[in-house]
């Protein structure tokens, strides 16, 4: 299941998770971020027990969005351990995807 991060559960959800946390940057108005919701949405679902998936809108979440830089949607950020691993932008396959999570 993906789940929306916002500044008020942010440090709950992403940096005090036992799991890796799968971060999708996006927006409703971005095409390539609607075709890769899809596959961050299979990832939670087919991972659900070794990863948290979150998805932060970031019309609603601008705060969030700037103080990770984000310039470019859609944007894939990794956190393991409470910590920032790795980022990728635009549109990734899923197998990629899997390999920044480490699963």
């Amino acid at each position: 299941m993906v789940f929306e991060v916002t500044e008020q559960n942010f440090e709950k959800e992403v940096l005090n998770s036992k799991e890796p946390v799968l971060l999708d940057f996006w927006a409703s108005w971005c095409g390539p971020c609607r075709m890769l919701s899809p596959v961050v949405e299979e990832i939670a679902n087919e991972y659900f027990d070794r990863v948290k998936v979150g998805k932060v809108n970031v019309d609603e979440q601008s705060e969030l969005a700037q103080k990770f830089g984000i310039m470019s949607i859609p944007t894939l950020m990794v956190f393991k351990d409470g910590k920032h691993i790795d980022t990728k932008i635009g549109v990734r396959p899923k197998t990629e995807i899997i390999s920044m999570l480490g699963i």
